[in-house]
Protein backbone atom coordinates (compact mmCIF):
# COMPACT_ATOMS: atom_id res chain seq x y z
CA UNK A 1 0.00 0.00 0.00
CA UNK A 2 1.47 3.67 -1.02
CA UNK A 3 2.26 5.56 2.05
CA UNK A 4 2.73 9.10 2.26
CA UNK A 5 5.44 11.54 4.08
CA UNK A 6 2.41 12.99 6.19
CA UNK A 7 1.97 9.85 7.78
CA UNK A 8 4.84 10.84 10.13
CA UNK A 9 2.81 13.29 11.86
CA UNK A 10 -0.51 12.15 11.01
CA UNK A 11 -0.23 9.03 12.44
CA UNK A 12 1.42 10.68 16.03
CA UNK A 13 -1.80 13.04 15.75
CA UNK A 14 -4.42 10.51 15.56
CA UNK A 15 -2.64 8.36 17.86
CA UNK A 16 -2.90 10.87 20.41
CA UNK A 17 -6.59 11.95 19.57
CA UNK A 18 -7.62 8.04 19.60
CA UNK A 19 -6.19 7.52 23.18
CA UNK A 20 -7.65 10.30 24.48
CA UNK A 21 -4.14 12.59 25.26
CA UNK A 22 -5.56 15.26 22.76
CA UNK A 23 -9.26 16.06 24.13
CA UNK A 24 -12.09 17.71 21.64
CA UNK A 25 -11.17 21.03 20.79
CA UNK A 26 -7.52 20.81 21.84
CA UNK A 27 -5.42 23.17 19.85
CA UNK A 28 -2.94 21.71 17.44
CA UNK A 29 0.92 22.55 16.87
CA UNK A 30 1.03 24.89 13.98
CA UNK A 31 1.89 24.30 10.20
CA UNK A 32 5.22 25.93 11.07
CA UNK A 33 5.98 24.09 14.24
CA UNK A 34 5.72 21.10 12.29
CA UNK A 35 7.71 22.07 9.85
CA UNK A 36 10.52 22.83 11.65
CA UNK A 37 9.58 19.20 14.03
CA UNK A 38 9.68 16.47 11.44
CA UNK A 39 12.07 18.55 8.95
CA UNK A 40 9.48 18.81 5.87
CA UNK A 41 8.15 20.85 3.13
CA UNK A 42 4.55 23.05 4.51
CA UNK A 43 3.39 21.29 1.48
CA UNK A 44 3.21 18.16 3.22
CA UNK A 45 2.61 19.38 6.90
CA UNK A 46 -0.08 21.03 4.91
CA UNK A 47 -1.60 17.46 3.19
CA UNK A 48 -1.22 15.96 6.19
CA UNK A 49 -3.82 18.10 8.37
CA UNK A 50 -5.95 18.17 4.79
CA UNK A 51 -6.58 14.18 5.10
CA UNK A 52 -7.24 14.39 9.05
CA UNK A 53 -10.04 17.45 8.18
CA UNK A 54 -11.28 14.91 5.68
CA UNK A 55 -11.27 12.09 8.56
CA UNK A 56 -13.53 14.12 10.46
CA UNK A 57 -10.45 14.11 13.61
CA UNK A 58 -9.27 17.60 13.23
CA UNK A 59 -11.45 21.30 12.35
CA UNK A 60 -9.71 24.72 10.53
CA UNK A 61 -10.67 27.82 11.85
CA UNK A 62 -9.99 30.35 9.75
CA UNK A 63 -6.80 32.60 11.30
CA UNK A 64 -6.48 30.51 14.54
CA UNK A 65 -5.08 26.93 13.34
CA UNK A 66 -6.10 23.34 13.52
CA UNK A 67 -8.22 22.04 16.87
CA UNK A 68 -9.58 18.50 17.68
CA UNK A 69 -12.81 18.02 16.13
CA UNK A 70 -15.95 17.53 18.54
CA UNK A 71 -17.51 15.75 15.43
CA UNK A 72 -17.68 12.46 15.58
CA UNK A 73 -15.31 10.68 12.74
CA UNK A 74 -16.72 9.93 9.56
CA UNK A 75 -16.36 5.92 8.56
CA UNK A 76 -16.26 4.07 5.70
CA UNK A 77 -17.95 0.62 5.68
CA UNK A 78 -16.80 -1.41 3.31
CA UNK A 79 -19.59 -2.89 0.55
CA UNK A 80 -21.36 -5.72 0.71
CA UNK A 81 -21.30 -8.13 -2.84
CA UNK A 82 -23.41 -10.15 -3.93
CA UNK A 83 -21.54 -13.14 -4.93
CA UNK A 84 -20.55 -13.70 -8.50
CA UNK A 85 -21.49 -17.07 -10.18
CA UNK A 86 -18.72 -17.87 -13.05
CA UNK A 87 -18.95 -20.58 -15.58
CA UNK A 88 -16.09 -23.19 -13.35
CA UNK A 89 -15.18 -24.74 -16.85
CA UNK A 90 -14.96 -21.69 -19.31
CA UNK A 91 -12.37 -20.38 -16.35
CA UNK A 92 -10.24 -23.53 -16.06
CA UNK A 93 -9.97 -23.40 -19.89
CA UNK A 94 -9.11 -19.70 -19.72
CA UNK A 95 -6.46 -19.87 -17.66
CA UNK A 96 -5.20 -22.62 -19.43
CA UNK A 97 -4.29 -20.45 -22.44
CA UNK A 98 -3.68 -17.03 -21.03
CA UNK A 99 -0.66 -16.16 -18.64
CA UNK A 100 0.47 -17.38 -15.12
CA UNK A 101 -0.48 -14.47 -12.98
CA UNK A 102 0.55 -15.68 -9.74
CA UNK A 103 2.92 -18.38 -8.21
CA UNK A 104 5.94 -20.20 -10.02
CA UNK A 105 6.62 -18.42 -13.84
CA UNK A 106 9.32 -20.73 -14.89
CA UNK A 107 8.57 -20.74 -18.74
CA UNK A 108 5.55 -20.75 -20.31
CA UNK A 109 3.97 -22.52 -23.94
CA UNK A 110 0.64 -22.03 -24.13
CA UNK A 111 -0.38 -18.61 -25.00
CA UNK A 112 -0.53 -18.23 -28.77
CA UNK A 113 0.76 -14.56 -29.27
CA UNK A 114 4.21 -13.29 -30.00
CA UNK A 115 6.62 -13.17 -27.01
CA UNK A 116 7.95 -9.65 -25.91
CA UNK A 117 11.42 -10.92 -27.13
CA UNK A 118 9.53 -11.30 -31.00
CA UNK A 119 7.19 -8.36 -30.63
CA UNK A 120 8.71 -5.24 -32.97
CA UNK A 121 8.45 -3.09 -30.03
CA UNK A 122 10.66 -0.31 -31.34
CA UNK A 123 9.08 -0.50 -34.93
CA UNK A 124 5.21 -0.49 -33.76
CA UNK A 125 6.29 1.97 -30.78
CA UNK A 126 7.74 4.31 -33.12
CA UNK A 127 5.36 4.25 -35.48
CA UNK A 128 2.43 5.41 -33.26
CA UNK A 129 4.79 8.40 -32.12
CA UNK A 130 5.12 9.28 -35.28
CA UNK A 131 0.70 9.20 -35.69
CA UNK A 132 0.41 10.61 -31.99
CA UNK A 133 2.07 13.73 -33.65
CA UNK A 134 0.93 14.06 -37.34
CA UNK A 135 -2.81 13.21 -36.30
CA UNK A 136 -2.91 14.76 -32.79
CA UNK A 137 -6.26 15.14 -31.49
CA UNK A 138 -8.04 13.90 -34.56
CA UNK A 139 -7.41 10.83 -32.45
CA UNK A 140 -9.80 11.19 -30.01
CA UNK A 141 -12.73 11.30 -32.65
CA UNK A 142 -14.64 8.55 -34.17
CA UNK A 143 -13.49 6.32 -36.78
CA UNK A 144 -15.84 5.63 -40.20
CA UNK A 145 -17.65 2.59 -38.65
CA UNK A 146 -16.58 -0.17 -41.02
CA UNK A 147 -12.80 1.26 -40.36
CA UNK A 148 -10.44 3.37 -42.35
CA UNK A 149 -10.92 3.55 -45.73
CA UNK A 150 -6.99 3.97 -46.74
CA UNK A 151 -6.65 1.11 -44.33
CA UNK A 152 -9.62 -0.99 -45.89
CA UNK A 153 -6.97 -0.60 -49.47
CA UNK A 154 -4.11 -1.77 -48.20
CA UNK A 155 -5.50 -4.63 -46.88
CA UNK A 156 -7.46 -5.44 -50.12
CA UNK A 157 -3.98 -4.36 -52.40
CA UNK A 158 -1.92 -6.85 -49.68
CA UNK A 159 -4.53 -9.85 -50.77
CA UNK A 160 -4.50 -9.15 -54.12
CA UNK A 161 -0.54 -9.97 -54.00
CA UNK A 162 -1.61 -13.83 -53.16
CA UNK A 163 -4.34 -13.46 -55.53
CA UNK A 164 -7.18 -13.08 -53.11
CA UNK A 165 -9.79 -10.71 -54.62
CA UNK A 166 -11.73 -8.57 -52.11
CA UNK A 167 -14.27 -5.40 -52.31
CA UNK A 168 -13.73 -2.90 -50.17
CA UNK A 169 -17.39 -2.77 -49.80
CA UNK A 170 -17.56 -6.14 -48.41
CA UNK A 171 -14.82 -5.15 -45.66
CA UNK A 172 -15.39 -4.76 -41.65
CA UNK A 173 -12.06 -3.47 -39.58
CA UNK A 174 -12.56 -5.35 -36.12
CA UNK A 175 -11.59 -5.20 -32.65
CA UNK A 176 -9.39 -8.29 -33.39
CA UNK A 177 -9.98 -11.58 -35.11
CA UNK A 178 -12.34 -13.19 -32.53
CA UNK A 179 -14.87 -9.96 -33.01
CA UNK A 180 -14.63 -10.96 -36.46
CA UNK A 181 -15.85 -14.38 -36.19
CA UNK A 182 -18.62 -13.57 -33.82
CA UNK A 183 -19.85 -11.20 -36.47
CA UNK A 184 -19.24 -13.70 -39.09
CA UNK A 185 -21.25 -16.56 -37.17
CA UNK A 186 -23.78 -13.96 -36.12
CA UNK A 187 -24.33 -12.75 -39.46
CA UNK A 188 -25.22 -16.34 -40.74
CA UNK A 189 -27.04 -18.20 -37.96
CA UNK A 190 -29.47 -18.36 -35.00
CA UNK A 191 -29.87 -20.08 -32.08
CA UNK A 192 -29.83 -23.86 -32.41
CA UNK A 193 -28.35 -23.73 -35.77
CA UNK A 194 -25.40 -26.67 -36.85
CA UNK A 195 -22.17 -25.72 -37.67
CA UNK A 196 -19.04 -27.43 -38.41
CA UNK A 197 -15.79 -26.86 -37.27
CA UNK A 198 -12.38 -28.74 -37.08
CA UNK A 199 -11.60 -31.18 -34.42
CA UNK A 200 -9.59 -29.97 -32.20
CA UNK A 201 -10.41 -26.80 -32.54
CA UNK A 202 -9.71 -23.75 -30.89
CA UNK A 203 -10.83 -22.68 -26.98
CA UNK A 204 -11.39 -19.08 -27.97
CA UNK A 205 -13.61 -20.40 -31.42
CA UNK A 206 -15.68 -22.99 -29.24
CA UNK A 207 -16.54 -20.42 -26.62
CA UNK A 208 -17.86 -18.08 -29.12
CA UNK A 209 -19.98 -20.99 -30.82
CA UNK A 210 -21.53 -22.11 -26.98
CA UNK A 211 -21.91 -18.28 -25.87
CA UNK A 212 -24.10 -18.12 -29.48
CA UNK A 213 -25.80 -21.50 -28.93
CA UNK A 214 -25.06 -23.07 -31.76
CA UNK A 215 -25.25 -26.99 -32.61
CA UNK A 216 -21.63 -28.48 -33.77
CA UNK A 217 -20.67 -31.30 -35.73
CA UNK A 218 -17.29 -31.72 -35.25
CA UNK A 219 -15.04 -32.28 -38.29
CA UNK A 220 -11.53 -34.21 -37.85
CA UNK A 221 -8.37 -33.05 -38.88
CA UNK A 222 -6.21 -35.65 -40.20
CA UNK A 223 -2.70 -35.47 -38.45
CA UNK A 224 -1.14 -35.51 -42.25
CA UNK A 225 -3.92 -34.46 -44.87
CA UNK A 226 -5.54 -31.82 -42.79
CA UNK A 227 -9.28 -31.00 -42.43
CA UNK A 228 -11.22 -34.30 -43.47
CA UNK A 229 -13.19 -33.20 -46.39
CA UNK A 230 -15.27 -36.55 -46.96
CA UNK A 231 -16.36 -36.51 -43.55
CA UNK A 232 -17.43 -32.60 -43.91
CA UNK A 233 -19.23 -33.61 -47.32
CA UNK A 234 -21.14 -36.74 -45.55
CA UNK A 235 -22.03 -34.33 -42.41
CA UNK A 236 -23.49 -31.31 -45.19
CA UNK A 237 -25.58 -34.32 -47.06
CA UNK A 238 -27.19 -35.53 -43.76
CA UNK A 239 -27.27 -32.18 -41.83
CA UNK A 240 -28.86 -28.76 -41.62
CA UNK A 241 -25.34 -27.34 -41.90
CA UNK A 242 -25.39 -23.84 -42.39
CA UNK A 243 -21.77 -22.52 -41.93
CA UNK A 244 -17.97 -24.09 -41.73
CA UNK A 245 -15.22 -22.49 -39.49
CA UNK A 246 -12.03 -23.82 -41.00
CA UNK A 247 -8.56 -22.88 -40.94
CA UNK A 248 -6.95 -24.37 -43.90
CA UNK A 249 -3.36 -22.32 -43.26
CA UNK A 250 -1.55 -23.77 -40.28
CA UNK A 251 -4.47 -24.97 -38.25
CA UNK A 252 -4.51 -23.90 -34.60
CA UNK A 253 -3.36 -26.59 -33.19
CA UNK A 254 -2.37 -29.26 -36.04
CA UNK A 255 -0.05 -26.83 -37.83
CA UNK A 256 -1.88 -28.41 -41.24
CA UNK A 257 -1.87 -26.80 -44.30
CA UNK A 258 -4.72 -27.62 -47.16
CA UNK A 259 -3.58 -27.88 -50.75
CA UNK A 260 -5.66 -25.55 -53.29
CA UNK A 261 -7.30 -28.72 -54.51
CA UNK A 262 -8.23 -29.79 -50.96
CA UNK A 263 -9.39 -25.42 -50.54
CA UNK A 264 -11.46 -26.13 -54.04
CA UNK A 265 -12.89 -29.49 -53.05
CA UNK A 266 -13.65 -27.74 -49.79
CA UNK A 267 -15.53 -24.54 -51.60
CA UNK A 268 -17.22 -27.01 -53.99
CA UNK A 269 -19.01 -28.94 -51.77
CA UNK A 270 -20.09 -25.75 -49.58
CA UNK A 271 -21.52 -24.04 -52.68
CA UNK A 272 -23.37 -27.73 -53.44
CA UNK A 273 -25.07 -27.32 -50.33
CA UNK A 274 -25.59 -23.69 -49.81
CA UNK A 275 -22.74 -23.51 -46.54
CA UNK A 276 -21.02 -20.44 -45.67
CA UNK A 277 -17.34 -21.08 -45.21
CA UNK A 278 -15.95 -18.81 -42.45
CA UNK A 279 -12.19 -18.64 -43.40
CA UNK A 280 -9.82 -18.10 -40.17
CA UNK A 281 -6.49 -16.92 -42.21
CA UNK A 282 -4.45 -15.59 -39.09
CA UNK A 283 -1.67 -17.67 -39.64
CA UNK A 284 -1.33 -17.43 -43.42
CA UNK A 285 1.55 -14.82 -43.34
CA UNK A 286 3.45 -17.29 -41.07
CA UNK A 287 5.20 -19.66 -43.85
CA UNK A 288 8.45 -21.09 -43.05
CA UNK A 289 9.27 -21.30 -46.88
CA UNK A 290 8.14 -21.47 -49.84
CA UNK A 291 5.18 -18.27 -51.36
CA UNK A 292 2.76 -17.00 -49.35
CA UNK A 293 -0.28 -19.56 -49.32
CA UNK A 294 -3.54 -19.30 -51.16
CA UNK A 295 -7.33 -18.57 -49.08
CA UNK A 296 -10.59 -20.79 -50.12
CA UNK A 297 -11.60 -17.13 -50.93
CA UNK A 298 -9.38 -16.73 -53.87
CA UNK A 299 -11.25 -19.41 -55.30
CA UNK A 300 -14.85 -18.39 -54.36
CA UNK A 301 -17.29 -16.01 -56.75
CA UNK A 302 -20.52 -17.35 -54.73
CA UNK A 303 -19.86 -14.99 -51.95
CA UNK A 304 -20.18 -17.93 -49.60
CA UNK A 305 -16.91 -17.10 -48.14
CA UNK A 306 -16.42 -15.05 -45.29
CA UNK A 307 -12.69 -14.85 -44.58
CA UNK A 308 -10.94 -13.00 -41.26
CA UNK A 309 -7.61 -12.46 -39.67
CA UNK A 310 -5.91 -9.60 -37.47
CA UNK A 311 -2.61 -8.32 -36.70
CA UNK A 312 -2.20 -9.54 -32.69
CA UNK A 313 -0.85 -13.03 -33.83
CA UNK A 314 2.22 -11.12 -36.72
CA UNK A 315 2.95 -7.89 -34.71
CA UNK A 316 1.67 -8.01 -31.49
CA UNK A 317 -1.10 -9.35 -28.84
CA UNK A 318 -2.06 -5.85 -27.54
CA UNK A 319 -2.65 -4.77 -31.08
CA UNK A 320 -6.43 -5.11 -31.40
CA UNK A 321 -7.03 -5.13 -34.89
CA UNK A 322 -8.27 -7.28 -37.32
CA UNK A 323 -10.56 -7.35 -40.42
CA UNK A 324 -13.45 -9.39 -41.88
CA UNK A 325 -14.48 -10.00 -45.40
CA UNK A 326 -18.06 -11.01 -45.17
CA UNK A 327 -18.87 -11.73 -48.91
CA UNK A 328 -22.74 -11.57 -49.72
CA UNK A 329 -23.94 -11.47 -45.86
CA UNK A 330 -21.89 -8.08 -45.33
CA UNK A 331 -25.67 -6.32 -44.91
CA UNK A 332 -26.24 -8.39 -41.63
CA UNK A 333 -22.56 -8.02 -40.64
CA UNK A 334 -22.16 -4.30 -41.03
CA UNK A 335 -25.23 -3.69 -38.26
CA UNK A 336 -23.88 -6.54 -36.31
CA UNK A 337 -20.27 -4.73 -36.23
CA UNK A 338 -22.43 -1.47 -35.68
CA UNK A 339 -24.63 -2.65 -32.62
CA UNK A 340 -21.07 -4.11 -31.00
CA UNK A 341 -18.98 -0.46 -30.88
CA UNK A 342 -18.83 2.00 -33.80
CA UNK A 343 -15.06 2.31 -33.92
CA UNK A 344 -11.86 0.61 -33.61
CA UNK A 345 -9.16 1.95 -32.14
CA UNK A 346 -8.17 5.14 -34.54
CA UNK A 347 -4.21 4.82 -33.22
CA UNK A 348 -4.53 1.18 -34.05
CA UNK A 349 -5.64 1.68 -37.49
CA UNK A 350 -3.51 4.73 -38.17
CA UNK A 351 -0.29 2.59 -36.99
CA UNK A 352 -1.40 -0.30 -38.63
CA UNK A 353 -2.06 1.43 -42.12
CA UNK A 354 1.32 3.31 -42.17
CA UNK A 355 3.14 0.04 -41.47
CA UNK A 356 1.12 -1.57 -44.74
CA UNK A 357 1.93 1.33 -47.07
CA UNK A 358 5.78 1.30 -46.29
CA UNK A 359 8.20 -1.83 -46.41
CA UNK A 360 8.25 -2.20 -42.97
CA UNK A 361 5.51 -4.82 -41.98
CA UNK A 362 6.92 -7.10 -44.77
CA UNK A 363 10.52 -6.45 -43.77
CA UNK A 364 9.43 -7.91 -39.36
CA UNK A 365 7.42 -10.65 -41.51
CA UNK A 366 10.66 -12.10 -42.97
CA UNK A 367 12.66 -11.49 -39.76
CA UNK A 368 9.70 -13.52 -38.06
CA UNK A 369 9.31 -16.10 -39.79
CA UNK A 370 12.83 -17.71 -39.81
CA UNK A 371 12.75 -16.88 -35.82
CA UNK A 372 9.54 -18.92 -35.90
CA UNK A 373 10.88 -21.72 -38.35
CA UNK A 374 14.56 -22.05 -35.92
CA UNK A 375 11.99 -21.71 -33.11
CA UNK A 376 9.96 -24.73 -34.51
CA UNK A 377 13.04 -26.87 -35.08
CA UNK A 378 14.37 -26.35 -31.77
CA UNK A 379 11.38 -27.25 -30.10
CA UNK A 380 10.74 -30.42 -31.83
CA UNK A 381 14.28 -31.81 -31.45
CA UNK A 382 14.12 -31.22 -27.37
CA UNK A 383 10.76 -32.99 -27.38
CA UNK A 384 12.52 -35.67 -29.27
CA UNK A 385 15.19 -36.16 -27.42
CA UNK A 386 13.69 -35.80 -23.70
CA UNK A 387 9.92 -36.60 -24.04
CA UNK A 388 9.17 -40.35 -23.50
CA UNK A 389 9.00 -42.46 -26.35
CA UNK A 390 6.33 -42.78 -28.27
CA UNK A 391 5.55 -39.30 -27.92
CA UNK A 392 3.96 -38.14 -31.15
CA UNK A 393 5.17 -34.90 -33.03
CA UNK A 394 3.59 -33.20 -35.50
CA UNK A 395 5.70 -30.54 -37.40
CA UNK A 396 3.88 -27.47 -38.38
CA UNK A 397 5.27 -25.55 -42.03
CA UNK A 398 4.19 -22.18 -40.51
CA UNK A 399 2.63 -20.34 -37.56
CA UNK A 400 3.64 -21.05 -33.74
CA UNK A 401 1.58 -24.47 -32.87
CA UNK A 402 2.94 -27.72 -32.03
CA UNK A 403 0.30 -30.63 -31.23
CA UNK A 404 1.79 -33.24 -29.47
CA UNK A 405 0.49 -36.83 -28.47
CA UNK A 406 1.70 -38.17 -25.17
CA UNK A 407 2.06 -42.17 -24.85
CA UNK A 408 -1.62 -43.84 -24.15
CA UNK A 409 -0.39 -44.95 -20.39
CA UNK A 410 0.52 -41.36 -19.23
CA UNK A 411 -1.11 -40.12 -16.59
CA UNK A 412 -2.12 -36.57 -18.22
CA UNK A 413 -3.49 -34.34 -14.96
CA UNK A 414 -0.55 -36.10 -12.82
CA UNK A 415 1.67 -34.42 -16.16
CA UNK A 416 0.25 -31.10 -15.70
CA UNK A 417 0.35 -31.32 -12.10
CA UNK A 418 4.28 -32.10 -11.93
CA UNK A 419 4.39 -28.69 -14.78
CA UNK A 420 2.43 -26.75 -12.64
CA UNK A 421 4.83 -26.90 -9.67
CA UNK A 422 8.52 -26.15 -11.46
CA UNK A 423 6.15 -23.27 -13.34
CA UNK A 424 6.07 -24.82 -17.17
CA UNK A 425 2.32 -24.95 -18.83
CA UNK A 426 1.04 -26.19 -22.22
CA UNK A 427 -2.43 -26.39 -23.40
CA UNK A 428 -4.06 -28.98 -22.47
CA UNK A 429 -5.70 -31.27 -25.25
CA UNK A 430 -9.24 -31.35 -23.68
CA UNK A 431 -9.50 -27.82 -24.14
CA UNK A 432 -9.47 -28.02 -27.71
CA UNK A 433 -13.07 -30.23 -28.08
CA UNK A 434 -16.35 -30.31 -26.65
CA UNK A 435 -15.82 -34.01 -27.01
CA UNK A 436 -12.83 -33.80 -24.56
CA UNK A 437 -11.28 -36.65 -27.24
CA UNK A 438 -7.33 -34.94 -26.92
CA UNK A 439 -6.87 -35.88 -23.30
CA UNK A 440 -3.86 -37.17 -24.90
CA UNK A 441 -2.38 -34.21 -26.21
CA UNK A 442 -1.03 -30.86 -25.57
CA UNK A 443 -0.27 -27.97 -27.52
CA UNK A 444 3.17 -26.04 -27.64
CA UNK A 445 3.57 -23.00 -28.68
CA UNK A 446 7.03 -21.63 -29.79
CA UNK A 447 6.42 -17.85 -30.67
CA UNK A 448 9.60 -16.87 -28.55
CA UNK A 449 13.04 -16.79 -28.52
CA UNK A 450 14.38 -20.02 -27.01
CA UNK A 451 16.14 -19.04 -24.07
CA UNK A 452 18.45 -21.10 -21.84
CA UNK A 453 15.52 -21.03 -19.33
CA UNK A 454 12.69 -22.55 -21.70
CA UNK A 455 15.36 -25.00 -23.08
CA UNK A 456 15.78 -26.36 -19.16
CA UNK A 457 11.65 -25.92 -19.27
CA UNK A 458 11.36 -28.25 -21.82
CA UNK A 459 13.68 -30.70 -20.97
CA UNK A 460 12.50 -30.33 -17.08
CA UNK A 461 8.65 -31.14 -18.05
CA UNK A 462 9.87 -34.37 -20.45
CA UNK A 463 11.62 -35.79 -17.02
CA UNK A 464 8.52 -35.24 -15.50
CA UNK A 465 7.16 -36.90 -18.20
CA UNK A 466 9.06 -40.03 -18.00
Amino acid sequence: MKTYKFELFTAAIEKNIREGVFKPGHKLPSVRELKAQYQTSISTIQSGYDYLVIRGLVESIPKSGYYVSNRPEVTQTKPKHRPVVRDAIFKHHLEWITSLQTGNKYAEFNVAAPGNLLVPQKLLLRTMQQVIREQGAGLLQYYPSNGLPELKTNIVKRAAAHQTSINPDELLITDGALQALYIALSAICNTGDVIAVESPCVFSILEVIRVLHLRVIEIPVDPLTGFDIEIFKKACRNNPVKAAIVTPNFHNPTGRLLTDEQKIALLSIAQQHNVALIENDIYGDLNFSGPRPSTIKRFDDSGLVLSYSSYAKTLAPGIRLGWLAAGKFMQRAEQIKFALGSTVSPLYQETINRLLKASSYDRHLRAFRMQLAKNAFLAINLLSEYFPQKTTILAPSGGYNIWVQMPYQTDMDHFYKQCEKIGVRFTPGYTFSFSGMFDKYFRLVFADKFSPKRIEAIKLAGQRAR
